[in-house]
């Protein structure tokens, strides 16, 4: 039977019905074989060189629908999923890897995490000989949280409101956060002679160009010349022409330069920890 589900990926409700018993007469003998599948083998997580931690919401308890969170562990380097462990704090990925022991940990040569403070103290404290990676996607969606949040505040200094369908900087949103190259030639004196009408100070199209330059940090191929660049970028982003939220953006990209440009040196990212978060949400829908 629990061939079958793995085979066909039907639900516990099919299987159920199926054989003509209570859904958690099935759903306890599915957890309580997989269990010792999990228990039982100590070479299951073999010995990975490149580790991963994202945080997902796994799902919403009590009247109040709270969120309950959870941690993805992951092998990047094999695309593998490790462990889910609850919340999303330093807590349980640290015990986790404490239970591993001194040398399986030290196998591990590379860690990718987002910008996370808890995860780069999880790292910080149970990996310290390992390279921290920050992940390029998250890298350049801060710059375009950046970007909109800029949009909104312009917005609403120059017109009293938040963005409205026929306003020059809400139809500039998507064209904003499009990637300069993905532009066609209408696109961009469309984009252009929005930002001309609704940005009368230019903040808009300053914080557009920090978020094209930043996307530039992954053109470098040489490791030290990234890393000179991500310095001169993060203090040139701080400078007094430029609006509050690309001077937040600086100061990141400085708290955050060795983690940044070490995705030059070990070209590994939390790629496959998301695509294991994104089977987990697949299969709560299931």
């Amino acid at each position: 039977m629990t061939e079958q589900v793995g085979r066909w990926g039907r639900t516990v409700n099919e299987v159920a019905a199926e054989l003509g018993c209570d859904w958690h007469t099935v759903n306890d003998t599915v957890i309580a074989y997989g269990q010792a599948l999990v228990d039982d083998d100590p070479l299951r997580i073999g010995t990975p060189t490149a580790l991963g931690l994202d945080e997902t919401l796994f799902f919403r308890q009590g009247p109040w629908r709270r969120q309950a969170w959870s941690t993805s562990i992951v092998d990047v380097g094999a695309g593998r999923l490790l462990d889910v462990v609850p919340g999303r704090d330093s807590i349980e990925p640290s015990r986790w890897l404490d239970a591993r022991g001194g040398k399986w940990r030290a196998n591990i040569a590379w860690a990718t995490l987002d910008l996370s403070g808890p995860y780069r103290a999880t790292f910080n404290t149970m990996l310290p000989d390992a390279v921290q990676v920050a992940d390029p996607f998250h890298v350049v969606r801060l710059a375009n949280s950046a970007l909109d949040e800029c949009r909104r505040r312009v917005q609403n200094e120059t017109m009293g409101h938040r963005g409205r369908k026929h306003d020059p900087l809400y139809r500039s949103r998507r064209l904003l956060t499009r990637a300069d190259e993905r532009l066609t030639v209408a696109g961009r004196t469309r984009l252009l002679g929005l930002l001309n009408a609704g940005d009368p100070r230019g903040e808009v199209k300053m914080a557009w160009h920090a978020k094209e330059v930043i996307r530039s940090i992954y053109d470098h191929t040489d490791a030290g010349l990234a890393d000179e660049f991500v310095q001169r970028l993060g203090h040139d982003l701080q400078d007094q022409s430029c609006p509050p939220e690309v001077h937040s953006l600086g100061r990141t990209l400085l708290r955050w330069k060795d983690q940044i440009t070490a995705w030059h040196r070990a070209h590994v990212s939390n790629g496959p920890t998301e695509a294991a978060n994104n089977l987990i949400k697949r299969v709560k829908r299931t």
